[in-house]
């Protein structure tokens, strides 16, 4: 078989390798990549695969020193490094592969990578400052990355959608944050609350800390209104990277009603998340500019 297609089945693998993390661990992602052109949809796989990679290292490590490691062999992978171990990875070969296609910027990409090197450690985060830095060079990153292969760029609302969608997704993995000792939730938004992090650490569910919940949603939403306002000026062929925005207001309602935020699971039922993307890209591409 010659060697071009040779690449091209290695490419089709790593693409479809990546399709499948995405659909097993990010099915909301993954559903959105469906509303993009088939030839865009491996590569969002392949960007999301990455950030799913990164972002679980934590999970897959017993001592920080083992996660710096792994993340350093990302780093590495991107500068150009191992040339031969990132071909031999489905996800690193697929990533690299969409970088050279789209002309993807890798700054973006190991910010992402230093972001999630906090997640290492049980340090919390500050303020909400810290947090919004935090949230611009992964979840913004992700969204501006994505909307650069479906032919937009980074934005106002690229940065709106990861904020909104980052402070969603804390309050929805709050409880397995808490158990493992970690906290995003920003300590001066639960001192304003008058709540101490030693209880929230020991799982009391205090009134402070429902209020310091609920202004973090009312923040997700404010977000959300402004990605919005700023969406008639995006162009329309980036609209199946910022779709996901659409599901932060139904995770949110169902944080409204009385639930235990450290035994409560956060979820919206597959078929009405389906139906609101759907819903959202008819909306979105209506207005949208050409």
């Amino acid at each position: 078989m010659p060697s071009a297609a040779c690449y091209a089945h290695g490419m089709e693998s790593a693409y479809r390798h990546c399709e499948q993390l995405t659909r097993a661990s990010d099915k909301d992602r993954f559903i959105a990549t469906l509303f993009a052109p088939a030839g865009k949809r491996g590569p969002l796989c392949a960007l999301h695969a990455f950030s799913l990679e990164i972002a679980g290292v934590r999970d897959r490590v017993r001592e920080p020193m083992a996660g710096e490691i792994r993340l350093q062999w990302w780093r590495d992978v991107l500068g150009g490094e191992r040339s031969g171990e990132g071909a031999a990875n489905p996800v690193a070969a697929a990533l690299l592969d969409t970088i050279a296609r789209f002309a993807l910027p890798t700054g973006p990409l190991l910010d992402l990578i230093e972001a999630h090197a906090f997640d290492l450690y049980d340090d919390p985060i500050s303020t909400l400052a810290a947090f919004e830095a935090y949230a611009h060079k992964t979840s913004a990153s992700l969204f501006a990355q994505a909307a650069r292969i479906c032919g937009g760029e980074s934005n106002e609302a690229t940065d709106h959608a990861g904020l909104a969608w980052s402070i969603a997704d804390l309050l929805r993995k709050f409880a397995r944050h808490a158990a493992r000792g970690q906290l995003f939730i920003p300590v001066e938004t639960l001192e304003r609350q008058g709540v101490r992090l030693e209880d929230v650490m020991a799982g009391q569910a205090t009134d402070g800390l429902a209020a310091t919940l609920a202004e973090l949603r009312a923040e997700a939403r404010r977000h959300v209104a402004a990605f919005e306002a700023v969406l008639p000026q995006v162009p329309r062929a980036a609209m199946p990277a910022l779709l996901p925005v659409s599901l932060v207001a139904g995770y949110l309602a169902a944080m409204e009603r009385p639930y235990d935020p450290f035994r409560t699971a956060i979820e919206v039922a597959q078929w009405r998340r389906q139906w609101t993307l759907w819903r959202a890209a008819r909306r979105y591409a209506s207005i949208m500019r050409d």
